[in-house]
């Protein structure tokens, strides 16, 4: 018993840095409020304060971020906290104002109800569709306001994820991302067996790459003996150890982040998600989601594995390759919006991996990625707020046919979608266009000129199905019964706003979130 208490006395309590760390607890804990208010307060009550706790969480977490970020007592290498389980490094803490400033956007889209009268999201989610009940339901106006907690859960998952400093911590953020999502997908007040359809896609396909990423991080702790990052580097620097359980590992591990990334061949789930998910909910995992992916996949690949990088960097060049044919390719075919955006978001997470792969010495390949993973998330986001306003009895119109002569029936429709889908296609003055040459020159700079060859090639096909819609919207006649351009409401009109100006300015005037990017490096 003296033993025990000897042993117990000797434990120290980990040195937490609450000052780091935050923004987190502020989604964290609003998220935990939110589930308090949804079983508390009145069903009339819950949107209003539900949207209230939301807006104010990002702020404060925003706030909290800059505070830190401005501190005169910040180390400029970063600082590791909760036992080294995260890394609050100016990576980090570039991708978590990202993901906040994107999930803003997302939360206004989410709360919307005027685009669809009560919201996007199922009055009642346990309601059986095609029954009675289920069509009278569609008819109101309340919405299921679980939405709001679901979505700071998954946001808290991300910012975690992407300061995760060991593997065990990212897999718990990997699952607690994860596991909203796959209930917001399946909330559609509309066409409710495909959006059904989809959630089931997306957590099975979801439950197999979880299981892929463990196995990943089992392999590697019977190399290295522990999950932290520095340790494996530590051990693939220098081990008389077989490398069979790295590479295994490291092959398992890659699996598993790639496919939360949507990069092909691994991007099996993404359109059908994207087509059958609520909309909203299709614009916060296009654009959070992927920043949290690749944010993950930079840390892992910068810390862990830098020493082993002539290894296995010849299979993500493959694995880039492929991500950008299947979507450069298979885009041409589609004949629905949403399904068009989907492989678009195939094609770009094959350029983002390029950025991934590029190590250079002066950490250009991780700045090029974090720069192209803010301009896409706001780019993706103002998409999809457009692609909800064309709507015709049944909902959303997301064939292509229903989307001719959309110029005379809204001209500034038209011409803001045309102005996004320039941005997708990298033309000049948008940033996607400085987000493609940041990384391309990263890449280049890094021995890559080949694989950046055949990124402009999946450049240039990818450009035609957004011309084919510019085409479609400007030189052909609606129809007689075409559908109709809702008029926004203030929500989606902000997000859809705030969207267009950030593509623009990030065009014209990069530099500054540029040096912001590239100001440091990961925690080691």
């Amino acid at each position: 018993m003296n033993l025990l208490v000897a042993q117990a006395q000797q434990i120290e309590a980990p040195e937490i840095h609450y000052g780091a760390i935050a923004p987190v607890l502020i989604v964290l804990g609003a998220a935990c409020v939110s589930v308090l208010l949804e079983a508390l307060l009145p069903k009339h009550q819950r949107w209003a304060v539900q949207l209230l706790l939301s807006l104010l969480t990002l702020l404060g977490a925003t706030a909290a971020l800059v505070l830190y970020v401005t501190a005169d007592d910040v180390p400029a290498q970063g600082v590791a906290t909760l036992a080294g389980m995260l890394a609050v490094d100016t990576p980090a803490l570039f991708l978590w104002g990202t993901l906040l400033v994107l999930a803003f956007g997302s939360i206004l889209l989410i709360a919307d109800r005027s685009v669809e009268p009560g919201g996007v999201f199922v009055a009642q989610a346990a309601i059986r569709p095609g029954t009675v009940q289920d069509r009278a339901q569609a008819t109101k106006t309340g919405m299921q306001t679980e939405v709001f907690p679901l979505t700071l859960f998954a946001l808290g998952g991300m910012m975690t994820f992407v300061a995760s400093n060991d593997l065990l911590t990212m897999f718990i953020a990997l699952e607690v991302l994860s596991l909203p999502l796959y209930l917001l997908c399946g909330l559609a007040r509309r066409r409710r067996l495909l959006s059904q359809e989809a959630a089931v896609k997306y957590f099975l396909l979801g439950a197999f790459a979880s299981a892929f990423f463990l196995y990943g991080v089992a392999l590697l702790y019977g190399y290295a003996g522990s999950v932290k990052l520095s340790a494996i580097a530590t051990a693939a620097a220098g081990t008389d150890r077989s490398d069979t359980l790295l590479f295994a590992g490291f092959g398992l591990l890659v699996v598993g982040l790639l496919f939360k990334a949507s990069v092909g061949p691994f991007h099996t789930w993404t359109p059908d998600v994207y087509q059958g998910a609520p909309t909203p909910v299709t614009a916060f995992m296009a654009a959070c989601t992927k920043v949290a992916a690749f944010g993950g996949i930079l840390r892992v690949l910068t810390v862990a594995f830098e020493n082993t990088q002539w290894e296995w960097r010849g299979v993500l060049y493959g694995v880039a390759v492929v991500s950008m044919v299947i979507g450069a390719v298979l885009g041409l075919t589609q004949t629905d919006v949403k399904r068009m955006i989907a492989y678009s978001s195939v094609a770009h997470a094959g350029f983002l991996l390029i950025g991934s792969i590029a190590l250079v010495p002066d950490g250009e390949g991780v700045s090029a990625t974090m720069f192209y993973l803010l301009a896409y998330g706001f780019t993706t986001i103002a998409t999809f707020g457009i692609v909800s306003l064309v709507r015709n009895s049944d909902g959303e119109a997301t064939h292509l046919s229903q989307w001719a002569g959309l110029a005379k029936r809204s001209p500034i429709v038209a011409a803001t979608f045309t102005f996004l889908l320039l941005a997708l296609a990298g033309i000049p003055l948008t940033s996607g266009f400085i987000g493609k040459f940041v990384v391309f020159s990263a890449a280049i700079e890094a021995g890559l000129t080949p694989l950046v060859v055949i990124a402009l090639v999946a450049s240039a096909v990818a450009a035609f199905f957004y011309l084919r819609v510019i085409v479609l919207m400007y030189f052909s006649e609606p129809a007689a019964d075409g559908p109709t351009v809702t008029v926004p409401g203030a929500f989606t009109t902000i997000a859809i706003t705030l969207g267009a100006v950030v593509t623009l300015v990030l065009g014209l005037w990069p530099t500054l979130v540029l040096e912001w990017a590239g100001t440091g490096t990961f925690l080691s």
